[in-house]
């Protein structure tokens, strides 16, 4: 009885230690809409990067050339894969795709405890996923032609701070 007892007062312990260790770990989520894409063909839903949209994810590369990302995570179209790519390319890291639709937000945030990570996504699900994070509606839709927005979430001790930045390129 004296060990069972034992046992469970060192499991109850150790997920106490492991809570509070993740209250001090910090997790930087970095978030950028894509670059500029094509526009000549409304029927594609797929479009590619124009040219200014390619230097736009080249320099995105440079803005975070300090920055150590532990994971890149991209929707599964061609915009957002060729922003993310110089980055993830520098970084030596594969992009991660995400279903913005069937994210659940609270599994995504338990994976990525303690970490830094980019997300690129779209005018519409970049704020949502920033507002998800933040559990609260603060950031609006992308105007369709802004492709400069970059939004920093961190939390650290069970505190949330953001920051929207346009960094024009």
């Amino acid at each position: 009885m004296k060990k069972f007892l034992f046992i469970i007062i060192i499991l109850n312990l150790s997920i106490q230690i492991k809570a509070q260790s993740h209250e001090n770990e910090i997790t930087t989520y970095y978030f950028i809409r894509h670059a500029e894409k094509i526009r000549t063909d409304t029927t594609n839903k797929n479009p590619n990067l124009t040219e200014k949209g390619i230097g736009r994810a080249q320099n995105w590369s440079s803005v975070f050339k300090h920055v150590t990302f532990d994971s890149i995570y991209a929707t599964n179209y061609n915009r957002t894969i060729q922003t993310a790519t110089p980055t993830a390319k520098d970084k030596n890291l594969v992009i991660q795709f995400y279903n913005p639709r069937t994210l659940f937000i609270e599994d995504f945030k338990l994976k990525t405890i303690g970490k830094t990570i980019l997300i690129v996504g779209h005018s519409n699900t970049t704020p949502q996923f920033v507002n998800k994070i933040l559990g609260t509606n603060k950031y609006a839709d992308i105007n369709n032609s802004n492709n400069s927005n970059l939004y920093i979430v961190t939390i650290s001790n069970n505190r949330i701070t953001d920051i929207l930045l346009e960094i024009n390129l």
